[in-house]
């Protein structure tokens, strides 16, 4: 195409430049093939992504994902801090993955925008890129949609999608939870993809200094914790009963997802203590203990679930791994609640 026809193109009139798409894909290439293995067959660039089973599974079972970040891409974009949003978009969906005792294998994205910027997206995917790779996963491929009318403003959303594998006798349902069971909570990075349109509403009516507003930008757009290594490190070395995942509903929503219907959960919240951003989360949006347990992770982003005998070599493989853990509570008899804060 000449560069007159370019300029004339239709498409690009109606807000749609379809050069700037491929400009990204040269721009993301090496990214993208930096994250593929010998599993992986073809290239960037086809219709769809093929994935080779490795020969080590004898009979495998394919996990899926699928999430998105949520209204932290706004807070992201609003402050101009993008360089993480694409490992809070990968996180989200494989630590999901590995609760059922799967390893990652790989990992697709979609980009949707008002109007696409190479360099923005480039930052993004790349940032995806890193967290694939430091998650063992192979980016496998993506979409980038440009939707001017739809998406406004220069704003953008983003979707991803992760598969991962694990022998079928060794799945972790959570039917190997029982009474007395310790939970053992391993930090999380703060807020990490969850709640964010009620942080953006207290950041936005609450009275502070700059200065202590940059600071919690800072807290409130770090990426998500990755993990699936510690996940593998604790499997490799621990019997887990039940991974439980601290997303969108906190503590108090998640935790029953990896408890059979006739138990229950103790948690005790002096066990740990509640990180700084989300005491000033509290205090400045009047939220009760009842809703900051419901609503965010309250510092907790993943749980594990095991008898009490396997406690201290879990505790020293966490921190083995550069994460901090607590025990923070254990599992009962059924009681009138499904999770129980003391």
């Amino acid at each position: 195409m000449t560069k007159e026809n370019i300029d004339n193109d239709p498409y690009k009139s109606a807000g749609v430049d379809i050069s700037a798409g491929n400009s990204l894909i040269e721009l993301i290439k090496q990214d993208v093939s930096s994250t593929q293995g010998k599993n992986v067959l073809g290239g960037i660039g086809g219709f769809a992504g093929m994935y080779r089973l490795g020969k080590e599974y004898k009979d495998p079972i394919l996990v899926a994902c699928t999430d998105g970040v949520g209204t932290k891409v706004a807070l992201a974009q609003e402050y101009n801090k993008l360089e993480n949003i694409g490992q809070d978009l990968v996180a989200m969906c494989v630590n999901d993955l590995i609760t059922c005792g799967a390893s990652p294998l790989f990992f697709l994205d979609y980009f949707a925008t008002s109007k696409l910027d190479v360099n923005e997206a480039s930052i993004i995917i790349g940032s995806i890129a890193k967290a694939c790779k430091e998650s063992s996963c192979a980016l496998l491929g993506g979409e980038t949609a440009e939707m001017p009318g739809h998406y406004i403003d220069n704003n953008f959303d983003l979707a991803g999608f992760s598969v991962g594998c694990v022998e079928e006798d060794k799945i972790i349902d959570g039917s190997a939870v029982n009474e007395g069971d310790i939970l053992i909570g391993i930090e999380s990075s703060g807020a990490h993809s969850n709640g964010y349109s009620l942080i953006r509403k207290i950041l936005n009516e609450a009275e502070c200094s700059k200065k202590e507003k940059d600071k919690l930008i800072e807290l409130f757009l770090k990426p998500t914790y990755l993990y699936p290594k510690l996940v593998k490190e604790l499997l490799s070395s621990c019997t887990i009963n039940a991974l439980c995942h601290i997303t969108g509903g906190g503590l108090t929503e998640n935790l029953p997802r990896s408890i059979p219907k006739e138990l229950s959960a103790k948690v005790y919240k002096s066990s740990w203590e509640l990180p700084m951003e989300f005491k000033w989360l509290q205090e400045n949006g009047a939220i009760s203990d009842q809703d900051m347990m419901r609503i965010f992770n309250c510092g907790i982003g993943l749980v594990v679930i095991m008898n009490k005998s396997q406690k201290e070599r879990a505790l020293q493989q966490i921190r083995n791994s550069n994460f901090k853990a607590f025990e923070i509570g254990n599992i009962v008899k059924r009681a009138e609640l499904e999770v129980e804060f003391l």
